[in-house]
């Protein structure tokens, strides 16, 4: 194996890395305990919606 051919990996995962690592100021932050909260919670109203209007 060249060693051209082991450093193209780092280079290629590097603009990945720094996407990642980058962050825009104006995004909305939402805790991941939120975004399960208001999962469990919007599962709780169809089932509630769905017990409610069963024929």
């Amino acid at each position: 194996m060249a060693s051209g051919e082991r450093s193209g990996g780092m280079m290629s995962s590097a603009g990945l890395i720094q996407y990642y690592e980058s962050e825009d100021q104006r995004a909305i932050r939402i805790d991941a305990k939120t975004i399960i909260a208001i999962s469990i919670a919007f599962g709780f109203i169809v089932q509630a919606l769905n017990f409610a209007y069963v024929p």
